[in-house]
This record gives structure tokens, C-alpha cells and sequence, in this order.
């Protein structure tokens, strides 16, 4: 990719990108997506994660913004202090990303998305828990967590957050909404990290960030109008379907 892009290259990032954005915003786990296409047109894996995320933040941007009528408090914990989280953990997620080796994340990554998907239809469907459950300071540390692991890979933060926000007693609508405010800050400040690293393929980085944020925008629209149930239908089918192919891919 010193060179210009191929057509061909061009159109898997458009469409990569396209559902990616669509994807994040419905459910998360868009960089199963984008990762694989870039690889695909010649990058290899860190290169294409650091891309990665530097394309996708501003789909989740235009997806935030879209849906910001509907963010809110978390339980007992308000959503400007999670916001700060959100932008602390993703930048110190990508200074560790640069610093470290992924191969342990990458073990560990199909585990965590079953876990997630898992602890999500437990909220969804399962007896609701009281806030009580899950006060401030656990569901602090717990996005504490997710954010440095959104900065450091990324994969299945969306179902992560769902999980964690639909056992302090969120509805799923808000969930939804929340999870895509804090992926965008986790996302702008790991892009802001991965972008002074000199590392980032910029053409891929232009096509898919483009491709995302249209994805993204009629995501945040579908989520309106999309029912609860299908809502939590869809994002259980999605992650146990990464669950499998993250496996299969392993």
C-alpha cells in the first residue's frame, strides 16, 4: 500500500467499512470486520489494527451523536464520569498496544465475547437486577477495564459495555446509546495515540473511516426503530456467531 490502491482493495474497504459502521452501532463488534478486510489487501495484523481503529472512530462519532438524546447515568453512576473513563482507558489501552504483544488478548478474545454475550441475554431476558447490584465503584472499575481493553485491541468492547450497563438496570435502548458515546471516546483517544505512532496505513484508514461513518449514521437510525426484542435478538446472534468464528479462525 506504499503505492495507490487497487479498485478491488478499495471496494472490500468500502464494503467493510459500510457494515462495520452499521454493525458498531447496532450491536458492536465492527472490527471483526475491518480487520480481516485490510489483512486482505496486504497490511498484517498490527498494522491493520491500528488502522482499524483510527477508521472506525469517526462512525462511531456520527453513531454517538446520532443517538446522544438517549445516553444517560449508568445506575447510580453518571455518564460524564464514565466518559472520562472512557477517554483515559483508551488511550492508555493504546500506549499499551504499542508497547506489548497482542498474542494474549488474541487468546483470550473468543472467551471474552462468549462471557459478554453471555452475562448480555442474562440481562436482556434474565429477572431484572436492581442498580443496587451493581453500584458506582464496581461499574467504574469494571469500565475501567473495558476501556484500556478497547484501546489495547478493541474486539467485543460493544458487547462488553452492553453486558455491563444492562446489569446496573439500563434499558437496552439506552445501553445502546451509551455504549456507542464511550466506544467513540475509547476510539478517539487510542486514534490520537495510534496516529503519532507513524504506524497507521492512511489511505485504508480514509476509504474505510468514510464507509464507517455512513454505516454508522443508519445504524443510529435503525436503533429507533428496531424493537427492544429484536434489538437484544441481535446482538446475542451476532456475538455467539463471533464467538464461533473467532474460534474457528484460532
Amino acid at each position: 500500500m506504499n503505492g495507490g490502491m487497487a479498485t478491488l482493495d478499495i471496494g472490500i474497504l468500502l464494503v467493510a467499512g459500510l457494515w462495520a459502521g452499521l454493525q458498531n452501532a447496532l450491536a458492536g463488534g465492527g472490527s471483526f470486520v475491518t480487520l480481516p478486510a485490510l489483512m486482505l489487501t496486504g497490511l498484517d495484523a498490527r498494522v491493520a489494527n491500528l488502522t482499524s481503529t483510527v477508521a472506525l472512530f469517526p462512525g462511531q462519532i456520527t453513531t454517538a451523536l446520532a443517538n446522544w438524546r438517549l445516553t444517560g447515568a449508568v445506575g447510580a453512576t453518571g455518564f460524564l464520569l464514565l466518559l472520562a473513563v472512557s477517554l483515559a482507558g483508551g488511550a492508555f489501552g493504546a500506549w499499551l498496544l504499542l508497547k506489548t504483544p497482542s498474542a494474549l488478548f488474541a487468546a483470550m478474545l473468543p472467551w471474552l465475547v462468549l462471557a459478554a454475550t453471555l452475562l448480555f441475554a442474562r440481562g436482556a431476558f434474565g429477572r431484572p437486577l436492581r442498580a443496587a447490584h451493581l453500584a458506582r465503584g464496581p461499574v467504574v472499575a469494571a469500565h475501567s477495564l473495558v476501556s484500556i481493553y478497547g484501546g489495547y485491541f478493541g474486539g467485543g468492547i460493544g458487547f462488553l459495555m452492553l453486558a455491563l450497563f444492562t446489569l446496573a438496570g439500563t434499558t437496552v435502548k439506552a445501553a445502546q446509546a451509551n455504549k456507542n458515546a464511550f466506544a467513540a471516546a475509547m476510539n478517539l483517544s487510542g486514534a490520537a495515540v495510534f496516529a503519532a505512532s507513524g504506524e497507521v496505513a492512511w489511505r485504508a484508514a480514509l476509504v474505510l473511516g468514510l464507509a464507517s461513518m455512513a454505516g454508522g449514521y443508519l445504524g443510529a437510525r435503525l436503533i429507533a426503530h428496531v424493537p427492544d426484542r429484536a434489538i437484544r435478538l441481535l446482538v446475542i446472534a451476532i456475538g455467539l456467531a463471533l464467538f464461533a468464528g473467532l474460534l474457528w479462525r484460532g
